[in-house]
């Protein structure tokens, strides 16, 4: 069977990797598990580290800020490059250097003792795991090729991707509260250990057939211009009329248009046009633009209310935030088995009110009881991004053809990075003007100013998710039996 084509002038290309799913594929899927959990994590467990880390290290404001934007930057920038070695290196060996990479520049980081140090690590760790991450979610793809189990694979692997900020900032409370900032880096060492050890007795190389020449025009444009718009936007912050923000932001769209005109006309273009220019991928990759923005901004505040408003340890803030995750893990089976019988679209659409509502729930916060205030809303965030998340995946990347899943994968994590640096920088902005109109932190109603920042990033953020909701709708039409077909039928191509 052929499944959904890559585009109306999309041209065939020949399978390289046999239709039949290895035996030892649940195996692969916890590594690439494993894998996908340490990238994401690692993007809010540092953020718990940083006061200690800063205070250690005799690190600036502006120094422990960078932390940050150099792992975004150095990640968000080679994601499309890295996506397209794995294709045409190999998607094991990709994986596997990207593991081993992470790991090392976890360690440097780990280890360091001086804050120039851990910022070199963490553009390190950004551009290991810009070639990790879409080797990872290539490998999946090509083991599970399709049908139900392809489904149940891509459930876990989205109940991750929805679930790991949240396992991060758990693990970044436990590490530093019972033992320093160091561990919440060092914690990589040993999993990439399992992760390379495993990963080499069973992972199966895969690459590209035919032409594997490298399109470097392309390959500079679109790095320059997303390390531009990424850094454009973690300049917002400080605000968005500085002459750097305009910029940085006016410099990366040329830089992307410029990109996509070259492609246009490229024989060997890094990023195939018919990948995103396909009507169903479109609305998934723009899903993932709004659903990143909204849950990294939303967990980034909803932390901050646990600790400054609600006084909490870095550990107890942590547990906080498991009920959204458990939300998420419990709904991902629910959703799993719906989606064969449903199909994506009502998912995709459903999904984004439901989390909505449970940010306008948590919108009301007080700075009461978190029982009554912000467990009900977690609960309803948590089932709306596992409605998601769980079809998500699988929708961007079907029909790609096994030549290109590396470079489909990458401009999945793109899109879930960018716009988790445009949520980023609008939410800030939003809550600083919010909370500028209320009364001084110091005072006695300053923490109602805060509460009324946080209230105003959570209505955002829920705007942002609703809007997700029509794009899917009208954008991702897929029949049901894509998702019932058995493994050994599909072929992709």
């Amino acid at each position: 069977m052929t499944t959904h084509p890559s585009g109306p002038s999309a041209a065939p290309i020949v399978d390289d990797t046999p239709a039949k799913a290895p035996a030892n594929r649940w195996l692969v899927l916890a590594i690439v598990a494993l894998a996908q959990l340490t990238v994401v994590l690692d993007g809010t467990i540092v953020n718990i580290a940083l006061p200690q880390a800063q205070a250690e290290l005799g690190m600036s404001d502006s120094d422990r800020s960078w932390v940050v934007t150099l792992y975004a930057l150095t990640f968000g920038a080679l994601l499309l490059l890295g996506g397209r070695i794995a294709d045409f290196w190999g998607r094991k060996r990709s994986f596997l250097v990207g593991m081993g990479g992470f790991a090392l520049a976890s360690a440097i980081g780990g280890l360091a003792a001086s804050g120039d140090v851990l910022l070199l690590a963490r553009g390190l760790q950004g551009v290991f795991a810009a070639l990790l991450a879409p080797a990872a979610l290539a490998i999946l793809s090509v083991t599970f090729p399709g049908g139900k189990d392809r489904v149940r694979a891509f459930a876990v692997y989205g109940t991750i991707a929805g679930g790991g900020a949240a396992i991060g900032l758990l693990l970044g409370g436990v590490l530093t509260e019972y033992f320093s900032w160091h561990w919440c880096l060092l914690v990589n060492v040993p999993i990439a250990v399992v992760a390379i050890a495993v990963g080499f007795r069973v992972l199966r190389e895969s690459r590209a057939e035919g032409s594997t020449r490298y399109d470097v025009p392309g390959a500079l444009l679109v790095s320059l211009g997303l390390a531009s718009v990424v850094y454009g936007f973690s300049r917002a912050e400080a605000g968005w009329g500085r002459a750097d923000t305009l910029g940085f932001l006016a410099v990366g769209v040329v830089l992307l248009a410029l990109f996509i005109l070259v492609e246009a006309r490229s024989a060997h273009p890094l990023l195939p046009l018919r990948i995103i220019t396909d009507r169903v991928r479109a609305g998934a990759y723009l899903t993932s633009i709004a659903v990143g923005a909204a849950l990294l901004g939303a967990l980034l505040y909803l932390t901050l209310y646990f600790q400054i408003v609600l006084g909490m340890s870095p550990l107890v803030s942590g547990l906080a935030s498991l009920p959204m995750t458990a939300a998420i893990m419990v709904s991902a089976g629910v959703v799993t088995r719906l989606l064969p019988t449903v199909g994506p679209r009502i998912l995709m659409t459903a999904g984004p009110l439901v989390a909505a509502a449970g940010l306008l729930l948590l919108s009301r916060i007080t700075g009461g009881s978190y029982a009554l205030e912000v467990l009900p809303a977690q609960i309803l965030l948590g089932m709306g991004l596992a409605l998601i998340f769980v079809p998500l995946q699988n929708v961007a990347l079907l029909g790609i053809a096994h030549r290109d899943s590396g470079v489909a994968s990458a401009a999945v994590s793109a899109t879930q990075q960018i716009g988790g640096s445009i949520g980023t920088a609008v939410f800030t902005a939003l809550y600083t003007a919010a909370a500028a109109t209320g009364t001084p932190e110091g005072s006695a109603g300053g923490l109602q100013s805060l509460v009324d920042g946080y209230s105003v990033v959570f209505v955002a953020a829920a705007v942002a998710l609703a809007l997700a909701s029509p794009i899917s709708w009208f954008l991702v039409d897929v029949a049901r039996d894509e998702f019932t077909t058995s493994d050994e039928a599909v072929h992709l191509g």
